[in-house]
């Protein structure tokens, strides 16, 4: 939408996101992050490097990457757009591992299923401690402050009631009415994945019943 908001302006058939933009973006991102980790003492810089160490160095070093030009590559997905999608909607509206996956846990010992791509996606399970599962499934938890998805421009949340429905008028679409999410979430969640017709929940179990039963672990013949 124009600044004017008066009327709508198109992109390119091929445009996706703005290559030069994108890589200043990310060269002010990367060189903030060294700053901040060197601030926090986070930075070790042995032999040779000692003498970065010291801080107007370092600031002198830091400062001609802000005069460099940062390369970005960017090249159309294999799958298209719908795979990209796809793909990002595994990171935004899903745990680090889903419940499927999950096959016991005995004795402090986390089994669990995974897929193993060199070996044409075949699927294996794999033990662990609970601590080291833990240590893992931690490393896809956001920092603090920070959120999944965040919506800019015609889409932020103040701003949204008021542009989104001038966007629909200056495209000439009908705006879609409103679902309330808990409706279509339960229409996407108990559908069968294989005749399509309507679930219903016949038990809730707790994690302690879960893990009961769960089938019993793999061993070697």
């Amino acid at each position: 939408m124009s600044f004017d908001h008066t009327h709508w302006v198109k992109s390119q058939n091929r445009f996706f996101l703005p290559l030069k933009v994108l890589s200043r973006v990310f060269r002010g991102k990367f060189v903030a992050g060294l700053r901040q980790a060197f601030q926090n003492g986070q930075l070790r810089f042995p032999g040779k490097l000692a003498s970065l160490a010291h801080r107007k160095t370092f600031a002198a070093w830091l400062r001609p990457l802000f005069r460099k030009d940062w390369v970005v590559y960017a090249k159309p997905p294999f799958g298209g757009p719908e795979y990209v999608l796809q793909y990002l909607g595994r990171y935004t509206h899903r745990v680090a591992i889903s419940n499927h996956r999950l096959v016991s846990f005995t004795k402090g010992q986390v089994t669990f299923r995974w897929r193993d791509s060199a070996h044409n996606n075949e699927q294996k399970l794999l033990t662990l401690s609970l601590d080291e599962f833990l240590r893992r499934f931690l490393l896809h938890l956001l920092p603090k402050g920070f959120v999944r998805i965040r919506n800019f421009g015609f889409l932020a949340n103040r701003r949204r009631a008021i542009l989104l429905p001038r966007c629909f008028h200056l495209l000439g679409a009908a705006q879609q009415p409103q679902v309330d999410q808990d409706t279509a979430a339960s229409n996407d969640l108990w559908c069968c994945p294989k005749c399509g017709a309507p679930m219903v929940v016949v038990e809730r179990l707790t994690a302690a019943e879960i893990q009961l039963r769960s089938p019993p672990m793999l061993t070697a013949a």
